[in-house]
């Protein structure tokens, strides 16, 4: 038997939210729609938010995915980038599609897997979120309870990193996964990339990851001889 809710629409701009939609008819729409989509979704315990990309999140996403690239590439380490990974547990009726996610740490246990399913397998070690629209949603609530231990959040040419607690998140001033980059410069390639182009920002910013592993390299080869 299919139990029916009584649901009400909210249609803001660029998000369509509806209240009162079970966790069943959340899954057949998901089931029915299928992967081929553009729109991302959260849901959290009856309340589910449909969001269009728009060219002002989507720039800043893809280049936030770039430079974790490149900072890997540079690291000479694995890492997996699963995109907008359908993130969600059942138990919890919570779901979220990041705009990004990245496996790091646990690389190599979810590498060549072709279903992640929570909570059996671990979430993604960094979640990417390009804000430009409020949510009805505290997907901050969501990404924590789903276990994810790392949220970057890149709103208002800020970008904020935030690494989970008990109960939550707090921001943190350095990143969980890659503690020597400096996260306060990041946001000014993303602008740079208005007037050089986005692959240009991109060399830059690998360069400047290059000269703070190389100085990093010289000062632990100094300590060494010190010590």
């Amino acid at each position: 038997m299919v139990v029916t809710h009584k649901v009400s629409l909210e249609q803001p701009s660029s998000r369509i939210v509806m209240r009162g939609v079970s966790w069943q008819t959340y899954k057949t729409l998901m089931s029915e729609v299928g992967d081929d989509r553009a729109w991302k979704v959260a849901y959290d315990r009856g309340i589910l938010e449909i969001r269009m990309p728009l060219l002002e999140h989507e720039i800043p996403k893809g280049l936030l995915e770039s430079f974790v690239e490149a900072i890997a590439d540079e690291l000479e380490i694995e890492v997996m980038k699963a995109g907008s990974l359908t993130l969600e547990r059942e138990d919890l009726t919570h779901a979220v599609e990041p705009d990004s996610c990245f496996y790091i740490q646990n690389e190599p246990r979810v590498r060549g897997r072709e279903a992640i399913i929570l909570p059996n397998d671990p979430p993604p070690d960094l979640a990417i979120e390009s804000d430009y629209t409020n949510s009805s949603i505290n997907k901050q609530a969501l990404y924590s309870a789903l276990g994810v231990p790392e949220l970057w959040r890149y709103t208002k040419k800020t970008l904020v990193v935030y690494g989970r607690i008990e109960g939550g998140y707090e921001q943190r001033d350095r990143s969980l996964a890659f503690p020597f980059v400096p996260i306060a410069e990041i946001p000014h390639f993303i602008e740079q990339s208005r007037a050089i182009g986005q692959r240009s920002a991109v060399r830059l910013f690998r360069q400047r990851i290059q000269y703070i592993l190389k100085s990093n390299n010289r000062e632990d080869g100094l300590s060494d001889e010190l010590s």
